[in-house]
C-alpha cells in the first residue's frame, strides 16, 4: 500500500476509493472501505449508503491530515468467488 500525505492530495483534487456494499436482510446497505478499515457505515438505499461512505472518507482523510499522518492510496480490491462443498 502506498501512503500519501495531504499535500499530495492538494495537487489531486479528486481521489477514488473502492467501497463494498453489503445488502442487509432488513433493507439498506452496510458500506465498508477496504483502504480505511475503520470505516463502516450504513444507508437505507444505495444512494444514501454511498453518500455516507463519502462523508466518512472525507472525515478520515481530514483526521489523518490533522495528525500529520500519511493517507493510504486506494488500490482496487480483488474480489474472487470460492465454491465450498458442504457435507450432507
Amino acid at each position: 500500500m502506498v501512503c500519501r500525505t495531504i499535500k499530495d492530495y492538494a495537487v489531486d483534487a479528486k481521489r477514488t476509493f473502492a467501497v463494498v456494499l453489503e445488502p442487509e436482510e432488513e433493507g439498506g446497505f452496510t458500506v465498508r472501505v477496504p483502504v480505511f478499515p475503520e470505516i463502516v457505515t450504513y444507508g437505507k438505499d444505495e444512494r444514501e449508503a454511498l453518500a455516507m461512505a463519502e462523508d466518512a472518507i472525507r472525515l478520515v482523510i481530514a483526521d489523518c491530515a490533522a495528525r500529520g499522518e500519511p493517507i493510504p492510496s486506494s488500490e482496487p480490491p480483488r474480489i474472487r468467488e470460492i465454491t465450498v462443498t458442504l457435507a450432507a
